[in-house]
């Protein structure tokens, strides 16, 4: 196992019954000090407090292991509400709010996000020009067909 694998395995065994996932983990080579980033989430959402915890756990256990023989920064933090969702729980506690979805072939759609499923999730197209018999249509995409699906902040 390479240095990512080894310390996702030692996360997993520190998460609670499934509340909190990983979401994306970083590993950047340095000579002079190694940075391990990590991105986690929960349904309910991360705290700074639930973060630090956790960042002071894995790092007993790395030093335990001694997985990095050297200096290094582990920084855990939440991915934030302008990282692009990548699992079906990032989609299902963002339901009701608008995405911005970018497909394999380049057309991006925008809607409300209105169901999720373990193969896909559906969007309430967002319309360009409100007309007055005109019905939003819902459209479902599987997540293998999406390049990216992004929440949109409304100010």
């Amino acid at each position: 196992m390479n240095l990512k694998e080894r310390i996702i395995a030692l996360l997993s065994t520190l998460l609670e019954e499934d509340e909190f996932f990983i979401v994306e983990v970083q590993v950047s080579p340095s000579k002079v000090r190694q940075k391990v980033t990590i991105l986690m989430d929960s349904d309910a959402g991360i705290s700074i407090d639930e973060c630090a915890e956790i960042s002071r756990k894995l790092d007993d256990m790395i030093e335990a292991e001694e997985l990095i023989p050297h200096a290094y920064t582990l920084e855990i933090s939440s991915p934030g509400v302008d990282y692009p969702l990548a699992f079906p729980r990032q989609f299902q506690k963002n339901i009701g709010r608008t995405l911005k979805v970018i497909l394999k072939d380049g057309i991006e759609k925008r809607g409300e996000l209105i169901a999720v499923s373990d193969e896909g999730f559906t969007v309430k197209e967002e319309l360009k020009k409100k007309k007055k018999d005109q019905v939003p249509a819902e459209l479902t995409f599987a997540y293998g067909d999406i390049v990216r699906a992004e929440v949109q902040i409304k100010f």
